[in-house]
């Protein structure tokens, strides 16, 4: 696979940082020119703001026009998004300020249930290097610019490791619960494809909860970042935080229900409560 280039101009609603920090992926690292470079799928990519320009360059196994374009949703209007949830309040229109280049990826379904099901009560820079352990053990390799990069593995690449192969990468706990879920997948006792094709999103939520490791907050994330079900809101320590600072006020936050944060959340914000969850999750982390 060659290099590819492909450049957008005057591109709005589209910002590097924004993007690959708000908590949605977990394959993208900041280089020391402040783009980012990424893995995913079959693909390598680099990214970087420049100016009014915004720069694509890196090995695609398709035309990287058409990926950066899925993977990126570049066919969808944040602006009207952003004027719709603005118009809410003063508090979500203050908070899309500071995270006003977020964009929802296009993710793989895949990688997006593993990556959410290491994520419980871990770090990110954690999650990050075993991800990468993962990867460089199981995925393919591909170069780029001279650096070696590795492919999220497949099921079936994956069902390679036993559970002892996941513990030596430094899963802890979760070990056995990826191995778990990896072999539900191989033997089709979940169908990534049929969780892909359904529309009722109670009905999908409660077969990711089938899957070990997967809680309520961990299907929440993959509802929302690996099925684009924007109606979702996942509450994690910020955003309990933030709703309880803006809206519920009570004197002990730990003692919030999250039945009524959600029932807050979809009365103010609707089929945009993910989307609105992305930017005050970002907002109050960033002004912490």
């Amino acid at each position: 696979m060659k290099e590819q280039k492909f450049i957008l101009q005057n591109y709005k609603s589209f910002e590097p940082k924004h993007i690959f920090e708000c908590g949605q992926c977990f394959r993208w690292n900041k280089e020391d020119d402040e783009s980012y470079t990424g893995v995913f799928r079959k693909n390598v990519l680099n990214v970087k703001k420049q100016d009014n320009r915004i720069i694509f360059k890196g090995i695609c196994e398709k035309n990287i026009i058409g990926t950066c374009t899925d993977y990126f949703d570049l066919d969808t209007n944040y602006e009207n998004i952003k004027n719709t949830l603005s118009k809410i309040d003063n508090y979500l229109e203050e908070s899309i300020k500071y995270g006003e280049g977020i964009r929802i990826l296009n993710q793989e379904l895949w990688e997006t249930i593993i990556s959410f099901i290491i994520s419980a009560n871990n770090n990110i820079p954690r999650i990050k290097g075993i991800i990468e352990r993962l990867s460089s053990n199981y995925g393919d390799k591909i170069v780029f610019e001279d650096k070696t990069y590795y492919t999220f593995p497949t099921p079936e690449q994956l069902g390679k490791a036993n559970i002892e192969d996941l513990r030596k990468l430094g899963l802890g706990f979760r070990d056995k619960r990826v191995y778990e879920t990896t072999q539900m997948v191989l033997n089709q006792e979940i169908d990534l494809q049929e969780l892909k094709n359904e529309q009722d999103t109670k009905i999908l939520k409660n077969k990711l909860l089938t899957l070990p490791g997967v809680g309520p907050k961990v299907a929440d994330c993959i509802l929302l970042f690996g099925l684009k079900r924007f109606e979702v809101f996942p509450i994690d320590v910020w955003v309990r935080r933030v709703m309880n600072d803006l809206y519920i006020k009570n004197e002990d936050e730990t003692k919030v229900n999250k039945k009524e944060i959600e029932k807050l959340a979809q009365e103010k914000y609707k089929n945009l409560a993910g989307l609105a969850q992305q930017y005050l999750f970002y907002w109050k982390r960033e002004t912490a």
